[in-house]
């Protein structure tokens, strides 16, 4: 694939590129829209990435391109960085990396760049395929440019560069990609920034099955609305419990100041709030405040035309999400003798909670998980920000001959447009290694 690759930036730019950078895809194992919260969650590499060959320029111009012909060649000015929210295209996710690093060392002249893009990670498909290019071009442009930073520092820098494209994230992703070994899977904690390796138990295997629905999470405002009502959510929960509501920006704040446990929170979820929708004035008279303030102060800029709010199930989802998170981590440091049929039930309950709680998933991400429950699979749920994209279920190895024929008789082979990618959309994967640059 290198040589290949070295070939086509030969063919493109008439000289030979002088480093590579590699940058993971990721699938999360659980722990679902609860990084912006402020929560841990347990993500792992996978071996698809996104890989850039590189040529530093005198001329201060960033060309790339890419090996897929449907993504067009772009340039730019490296002194003119200009990112479209309106309709993200490939080189947007570039630039926000590329700004990201020149932001953080303030580059007045950064170097310009020859590019030239190859992805193995299916697009819009939950398996962070955006994020891995934000971070492949940030540690591009870090070493463009000569510097160095540690992968925390990188993954950090990485996460707020993505909210130039207008998507809320947590930097599930970005830490992943850069923090990730090969043969463990990670627990990712924020605030500050932290990897703990989880060793997933022997005997099953990881299989990752993509609906073939694409969801491009900047593209649309499910995401940015889900991130909306969990503030929202926190900032009734902390009123109603005498908080400074003002500053609480995530659940996890709540929990933290009131020093209770994830189960108490619950609890005070069903105290507090109500299963029905809460309108924007319900919301203001809760709070005290007006229409117009809940709209300047609270309310990001892509928010203002919402009028209902679900604070009720996205914190439930929220709460008991984290709390299956640290049961999974704690089932695998123990390793029980059930440890897969008890992993295989949180996997079914977090996707239970995506699916009634969180409203996250869509018709043919659920019949997928019921397939691969039928055909042999511990445990499976929607993977990524849901809405399409994967499942990721866990299968007993000495099945997944079987279960892998199944799924792609029962799901693949009885639509023309599934079969045409069916084999880049269900494979069993190992936990990867993480983000790296490297020379010939």
């Amino acid at each position: 694939r290198l040589q290949k690759l070295k070939e086509m930036f030969i063919a493109k730019f008439g000289s030979a590129p002088k480093f590579y950078a590699r940058a993971p895809g990721r699938v999360n194992l659980i722990g679902e829209h609860i990084d912006y919260c402020g929560y841990a969650v347990l993500p792992m590499a996978i071996e698809q990435d996104i890989l850039i060959a590189v040529e530093p320029v005198q001329s201060q111009v960033v060309q790339l391109a890419n090996t897929n012909s449907s993504y067009l060649d772009f340039s730019t000015s490296v002194n003119n960085i200009q990112i479209n929210k309106t309709k993200p295209q490939w080189h947007n996710y570039f630039l926000c990396g590329l700004k990201g690093i020149q932001e953080h060392f303030g580059l007045n002249n950064p170097t310009g760049m020859n590019c030239l893009l190859d992805g193995t990670i299916p697009p819009s498909s939950g398996l962070s395929s955006s994020s891995a290019l934000v971070c492949c071009a940030g540690l591009v442009t870090l070493r463009a440019n000569g510097k160095t930073l540690s992968k925390v520092e990188l993954a950090e820098i990485c996460t707020k560069s993505e909210h130039y494209i207008g998507t809320e994230g947590g930097g599930m992703d970005q830490s992943i990609s850069f923090l990730a070994e090969e043969g463990t899977a990670k627990l990712i904690e924020f605030n500050p920034l932290r990897a703990t390796d989880v060793r997933l138990p022997s005997g099953a295997a990881f299989v990752i099955a993509n609906s073939c629905v694409e969801m491009n999470k900047a593209a649309t405002s499910h995401f940015n609305i889900r991130v909306m009502e969990c503030r929202l959510a926190t900032k009734l929960l902390s009123k109603s419990k005498g908080l400074d509501w003002k500053k609480m920006l995530r659940l996890n704040d709540v929990q933290m100041k009131l020093g209770v446990s994830l189960e108490e929170m619950l609890t005070i979820v069903e105290e507090v709030l109500h299963p029905e929708p809460y309108s924007a004035e319900e919301i203001c008279k809760c709070l005290g405040i007006s229409l117009e303030e809940l709209h300047s102060q609270i309310l990001s800029q892509n928010m203002q035309d919402v009028s209902t709010f679900k604070l009720y199930q996205r914190a439930k989802h929220v709460y008991s999400e984290a709390a299956r998170v640290l049961e999974f981590q704690k089932i695998c440091s123990e390793a029980p003798a059930n440890a897969l049929q008890l992993l295989g039930e949180l996997m079914n309950q977090s996707h239970i909670s995506c699916r009634e709680m969180y409203e996250c998933s869509c018709p043919e991400l659920d019949r997928l998980v019921h397939i691969c429950l039928q055909f042999g699979a511990i445990g499976s749920r929607l993977t990524g920000a849901g809405w399409g994209g994967c499942t990721v279920s866990m299968v007993p190895t000495d099945k997944l001959n079987m279960f892998l024929k199944n799924v792609k008789e029962a799901y693949y082979q009885t639509d023309g447009q599934r079969l045409a990618v069916e084999n880049n959309s269900l494979f069993a994967t190992k936990p990867g290694r993480g983000a790296l640059v490297f020379v010939e």
